[in-house]
């Protein structure tokens, strides 16, 4: 081979070796660029989450800091299952399956775990979600301590301020609920049934709230879904 063309073609492998390095070190910078992209989507997605959504690892102790305490194998002796599952856990029960939920006499429905009084019976209205609901709290119930946007989109967790236990939570859409003493407070206070006795002004005998609604009992219409009541006055 003569030696010119032997150099043409050795000057035009090493002009496409050239190229061929030259694209893959472009093509790793992009992936880098990338990389950096996701990355910092990731982080700003993930710092939104621990904003808006607790962990339950970083979850206040339901124990350091209240006047009643109790080991958890005492609170398991001490409460029943569904007791224990919501108050000590932070479970949540079913949608009526509370006999509280259509308790409307006057009374004072207090913790099942310390008997600290909660909600007073003039405040409980029926908010159609199947949890015995109440517009205000007394001074027995303490709220997590959120930021705003949390409490405005989830709500914030109540607890029993005596014993740290879980009652349900509280919601900040109380004006949705026309008719009812939410609508004057802009409050909802959703409360598990299971996490209550109540104790009847007559001194009757105590209702715990874990026990399951009377059969064949009907419901009425939720007090915001009620008519409106005409006054009439009598001509004389």
């Amino acid at each position: 081979m003569p030696r010119d063309v032997f150099i043409l073609r050795k000057n035009h492998f090493m002009q496409k070796e050239e190229v061929a390095e030259v694209t893959h070190n472009n093509k790793k910078t992009e992936e880098k660029k990338q990389l950096s992209r996701r990355s910092l989507l990731g982080g700003g997605l993930m710092i939104c989450m621990t904003t808006v959504v607790p962990k339950k690892a970083l979850a206040k102790s339901r124990t350091d800091g209240y006047i009643v305490q109790h080991t958890e194998r005492e609170w398991s002796y001490i409460l029943s299952g569904s007791q224990y599952n919501i108050l000590r856990e932070g479970g949540t029960e079913r949608p009526n399956s509370s006999i509280l939920e259509g308790e409307d006499r006057s009374g004072i429905f207090t913790c099942a775990g310390c008997q600290n009084s909660l909600f007073e019976s003039d405040a409980k209205f029926h908010s159609g979600t199947g949890w015995p609901s109440f517009a205000t709290c007394l001074l027995g119930v303490e709220t997590d301590n959120v930021n705003p946007l949390q409490a405005g989109l989830l709500g914030k967790e109540c607890r029993c301020k005596q014993c740290g236990g879980h009652l349900g939570d509280v919601f900040f859409d109380g004006k949705l609920f026309v008719n009812t003493p939410a609508f004057r407070s802009g409050r909802r206070y959703c409360i598990d049934g299971a996490a209550l006795v109540f104790k009847p002004s007559d001194k009757s005998e105590d209702i715990v709230g874990d026990a399951a609604p009377e059969i064949g009992k009907k419901r009425g219409l939720s007090d915001f879904l009620q008519p409106p009541t005409i006054k009439t006055t009598e001509r004389a």
